[in-house]
């Protein structure tokens, strides 16, 4: 446990790639087997000790810690796992013995629900704040410490020596303590056996269209399809079950059971998760209505009924046909689709183009129905994981920009939590400010202090960690579309939004009001 402590607080700590890859792969060279796999799960975030959450620790430290005290420092830190750290009245004794990492991981997951907060209590008595830091981690606390689950994947790649695809392939048919994936990269065993788990396959991903490549992009190399507002997802149906992964392979097949049910294939599929409405294709606010819930509730599935446009199949049955030509791969596709007839389901149509001009005229077009733009696909292009230059590209829409004014200001988490860096946004309806969404990126490290040092100078009001301010700082933000929604009060919703700049220079009166959104609504 002391070596899993002592590697979380220097991740958090250094800065750049290479550190932090260097001391992933430091620790997993000299720490045995079953402490290292544990780690890896920690860090990657797939351990789940269902009991160990963050209501327990909350109750835990309200028992031994002053109300005042503890909302005032929860409020300075903006992370609870951190605030209970420093705040936990046990005093260690000196270098106490702490068990090692997979003891600590197999207690709290043997322990019942009722014996797990004495046991918790009893850790963090003998810790140093750096330790229950880590000890606290383990429950399911979002990490921060600037390691994604791309990125450990990548340095197991290096550690053993393998591309990172076969990594990907392999990654989710397995499991903590991961002695079967260790044992591979080291070379002391065979890939582990996943053949009859189901298994996310790394998805092929476009490059942004440029003004360079406008010359290339012909109707006789390449095809071109709409790119909808939705999800990217893929659709795994074997013998051995049904799963839904994200483009990064995280699996919601939970949130989305109607969709599993209507998988009455043998095959693996790459598509577009949407809201199909009666008027179309829902917009992406629809859709975040789902996303995240992970029991949704039969009105909720009925309320916002799912489809999926099909774009690539990747296996069918037992064969890959992953290094077919992307024409031959959509014959297989619509073949795939036509015998099984899969409910609100359907193959992505193409638009027909004679030349760049006309292409640029159909995308110029399409600024309603939930559409971002197109995807360009070379007709003889294999499936390729990872982002090859040429194949594919992603020609989207222009972002939209208003002038909004900043409103709130919330700490960040991790490496953020001294800083004031998420933010929300208003545009004016008469003399009054309505809020219109959040955003928390699009500014550099120095634009980032000299916002936290306005947002002090400037506070009216404080909310636990949010701070109100004084209303004259204007910020440019960009954001790909805008629906209509009833859940907020300003009646819109942005769809990613950034900040763009920020305009030092605007007086906040000559920010925009709320009617600018009305033509862009789509």
């Amino acid at each position: 446990m002391k070596d899993f402590s002592a590697l979380l607080e220097r991740l958090y700590y250094e800065h750049g790639n290479l550190g932090k890859e260097k001391l992933l792969l430091d620790y997993f060279a000299a720490t045995a087997d079953p402490d290292r796999g544990y780690a890896l799960a920690i860090i990657a975030g797939t351990l789940d000790v269902p009991h160990f959450k963050r209501g327990l620790v909350l109750e835990l430290i309200s028992q031994r810690t002053d109300p005042t005290l503890l909302a005032m420092s929860y409020d300075y830190v903006g992370e609870l796992s951190e605030t209970v750290a420093h705040l936990w009245p046990g005093t260690p004794g000196e270098s106490p013995e702490l068990p090692p990492l997979h003891v600590v991981v197999e207690e709290l997951l043997s322990k019942s629900k009722s014996d797990l907060p004495a046991y918790v209590a009893r850790m963090l008595d003998v810790m140093t704040s750096a330790e229950r830091w880590a000890f606290l981690k383990i429950g399911g606390g979002t990490l921060r410490i600037g390691v994604s689950a791309r990125f450990i994947k990548q340095v197991l790649a290096k550690f053993g020596n393998k591309p990172v695809e076969e990594i990907e392939t392999l990654w989710h048919g397995l499991e903590a303590p991961y002695t079967e994936l260790f044992a591979w990269l080291e070379g002391k065993a065979e890939a582990p056996a996943v053949h009859e788990r189901l298994t996310f396959t790394p998805v092929m991903l476009a490059h942004a269209l440029e003004e360079k490549d406008y010359a290339r992009i012909t109707p006789d190399i390449y095809t071109a399809e709409w790119k909808y507002d939705g999800i990217r997802v893929q659709l795994v149906a074997s013998p051995q079950g049904k799963a839904l992964f994200t483009r990064t392979g995280d699996d919601i097949g939970n949130s989305f059971p109607d969709v599993l049910e209507r998988m009455n294939f043998n095959a693996t599929l790459d598509g577009e998760l949407i809201v199909r409405t009666a008027e179309g294709i829902g917009s992406f606010n629809a859709l975040q209505q789902r996303l995240g819930r992970k029991n949704p509730s039969k009105k909720m599935i009925e309320d916002y009924p799912t489809g999926i446009v099909a774009y690539d199949i990747l296996k069918r049955g037992g064969e890959d046909v992953r290094g077919l030509t992307f024409e031959e791969r959509r014959r297989v596709l619509a073949e795939e689709l036509a015998l099984h007839q899969p409910q609100n389901m359907e193959i992505s149509p193409l638009v027909d183009f004679s030349d760049f001009e006309q292409l640029a005229a159909h995308r110029s077009a399409a600024i309603e129905g939930n559409i971002e733009g197109l995807m360009l696909k070379r007709r003889d292009s294999a499936y390729v994981a990872g982002r090859p230059t040429g194949p594919w590209y992603k020609w989207k829409h222009d972002p939209k920009l208003v002038d909004a004014v900043l409103m709130y200001a919330q700490r960040g988490s991790g490496k953020r939590s001294s800083f004031y860096s998420d933010y929300t946004f208003g545009l004016w309806k008469d003399e009054q400010l309505l809020p219109i969404g959040k955003a928390y990126f699009g500014f550099t490290d120095e634009e980032l202090k000299q916002l936290d040092r306005w947002i002090r100078n400037h506070t009216t009001a404080s909310f636990g960690p949010v701070r109100e301010v004084e209303k004259q700082l204007v910020f440019e933000v960009a954001f790909d579309a805008v629906q209509r929604s009833k859940r907020h009060k300003s009646g819109f919703a942005l769809r990613f939004p950034r900040i763009n700049r920020i305009r030092w220079d605007k007086p906040a009166n000559e920010a925009d009001k709320l009617e600018a959104l009305e033509p862009l609504v789509g």
